[in-house]
């Protein structure tokens, strides 16, 4: 049976039908948006006025964030930010390293006596001075229990001695430039890019399998995505062995988990070769709602966390260049191999020098292995200048830019990591677009909160906490920053012939919205209200998930 759904307003991104008042809806699928007398020209069908007095608009797409968001809710929140959990319930953000120290020591007073770890999550020393915390500070949490704390950019972790004792790392000797040493020759408890992390993740919480997300989490991440009005949303640098996979076609394969998942596998643990082999395997067990055989690459850190590769003058405050997580070499094997198995590639590239190598090597190998319309992503991509949003239109690629940065970390980018000239024109979407790149904008969550709309915020406003504005020149306009949370990114995961936009035949993904993203305005856009989604024709409301 058709529904037809009336609405107080249909923004629909189809730009040859932009606006309706009604939609159509049969089979989870969208057979048009229009008038009713139209529709109702499609035969038998019933009216269903619950969306009477809301907005719809096509369902977000989150082309940048990790389901593990859901799964980090087991964890403490040590962040600087008010956070919202998947409850509804919001954390208070810590403001001093004691703040962190206190709330830990709730969490070991909460727990059983014994040894089992403490996990954390979202730190961010840049917000605290130049402090950098160390073990010794964890260790007046606990000496027992073995403790680690992921930084909010994901490349960084710090843990405690017994952490360090048990990873085998408390010893002089070590030579690895993810492991800075202190003035005793040890380990500080700062473990940088994700081989030293790897090595004590295991014994605090934060390993392999925490990245892959479970089962609780997944759903958790689900209802993250009702309650921002997100429908399709990826998973964009996961390990994926056999069991999470198991794990996440059972969960998203359920009749109420309410989002389509796309899981990109990430290339760690396994050579370039293998990497393409496990791609091509995982795409043939996809599904409607988890799809799976796509590549995920690490070129560099993050800048915050100074891990980024950044090229002449380097970083603002004379902090050496970060860390390189692949080699040309491994590039240009994985771009080959993936463009003859036609399997898509997003590349996470932060600073400029990690870009230029990107740029250089997927060159070399699309050359010599071409591939119309292959869409390989550059996520992140923050330094990026206009000599390489060039170099991106005529290889064909598209960026997914990092604009939550400006609220989040804007401040410290200009006055401590790149300073004020780079950090104007970071994550340049206003040049993206005159360039003619495809585009798309990104919250990296958990990096930062899941929310399109305070992402298409960040994009249109480009404030920072202290009200400073960065770069008036890459502003770009509300219909813009919509289109990159919805086409956009849906463009960019070869996902816009089924979503991204209110049309015929595409899948009935919505957000349903108690405001108008075009009446309440570009000051504003963060904080229109969300009602709930719909997803393929299920309907989810936040005040039921």
């Amino acid at each position: 049976m058709t529904v037809i759904y009336p609405a107080r307003r249909i923004i629909t991104m189809n730009p040859s039908n932009p606006d309706a008042r009604h939609v159509a809806v049969r089979d989870g699928r969208i057979i048009g948006a229009g008038s009713l007398e139209d529709l109702a020209g499609w035969g038998d069908h019933t009216i269903d006025y619950r969306f009477a007095d809301k907005v719809l608009m096509p369902g977000l797409v989150e082309g940048h964030s990790h389901a593990h968001e859901g799964s980090c809710w087991r964890a403490v929140y040590c962040g600087y930010f008010d956070r919202m959990d998947p409850n509804g319930t919001v954390w208070p953000g810590l403001d001093s390293f004691d703040a962190i120290f206190d709330r830990l020591r709730e969490q070991d007073a909460a727990m059983e006596p014994g040894d089992d770890p403490i996990s954390g999550w979202s730190l961010d020393p840049i917000y605290y001075g130049d402090a950098r915390m160390s073990r010794a500070d964890l260790d007046g949490v606990s000496t027992v229990r073995p403790i680690g704390i992921r930084h909010a950019s994901g490349h960084i972790m710090n843990v405690n001695t017994k952490a360090l004792e048990l990873a085998g790392l408390l010893r002089e000797g070590i030579n690895h430039p993810g492991v800075p040493l202190g003035d005793d020759g040890l380990p500080t408890g700062e473990l940088k890019g994700p081989d030293a992390m790897e090595l004590a993740a295991s014994h605090v919480g934060l390993d392999r399998k925490v990245m892959s997300a479970d089962a609780w989490g997944l759903r958790q991440f689900g209802r993250l995505c009702v309650r921002q009005g997100v429908t399709t949303a990826t998973d964009l640098a996961n390990p994926l062995p056999p069991e999470a996979v198991d794990m996440m076609l059972e969960v998203t394969g359920a009749s109420d988990f309410p989002v389509c998942m796309v899981s990109l596998r990430r290339f760690q643990g396994v050579t370039p070769k293998e990497l393409v082999e496990r791609c091509v395997e995982l795409r043939a067990m996809s599904t409607e709602r988890l799809r799976l055989g796509r590549v995920k690459i690490h070129a560099d850190g993050s800048i915050q966390g100074f891990t980024a590769r950044l090229r002449w003058p380097g970083y603002y405050n004379g902090a050496p260049n970060g860390l390189w997580y692949a080699t040309p070499e491994q590039m240009q094997e994985i771009y080959e191999g993936a463009l003859e198995h036609d399997l898509l590639v997003h590349t996470h590239t932060n600073g400029d020098e990690a870009i230029e190598m990107m740029l250089d090597t997927f060159e070399r190998a699309v050359h010599k292995v071409p591939r119309p319309d292959h869409r390989y992503t550059l996520q992140h991509c923050q330094l990026a200048d206009t000599a390489q949003f060039r170099r991106m239109k005529k290889l064909g690629l598209c960026v997914n830019l990092f604009a939550n940065h400006h609220f989040y970390w804007g401040d410290q980018h200009y006055e401590k990591t790149v300073g004020p000239e780079r950090a104007n024109r970071m994550n340049a979407c206003a040049t993206a677009l005159r360039e003619g790149v495809p585009l798309a904008i990104h919250s990296d969550a958990p990096v930062t909160p899941l929310g399109p709309f305070f992402t298409a915020w960040c994009a249109v406003n480009r404030l920072t906490p202290s009200g400073r504005t960065l770069g008036e020149a890459e502003k770009i306009s509300v219909a813009e920053a919509l289109h990159t949370i919805t086409l956009g990114a849906a463009y960019t995961l070869k996902m816009d012939d089924e979503a991204g936009s209110i049309e015929t035949g595409k899948r009935a993904d919505f957000a349903v919205l108690e405001d108008d993203p075009y009446e309440i305005g570009a000051a504003n856009l963060k904080d229109v209200r969300v009602w709930g989604t719909v997803q393929a024709g299920r309907v989810f409301a936040v005040e039921d998930i």
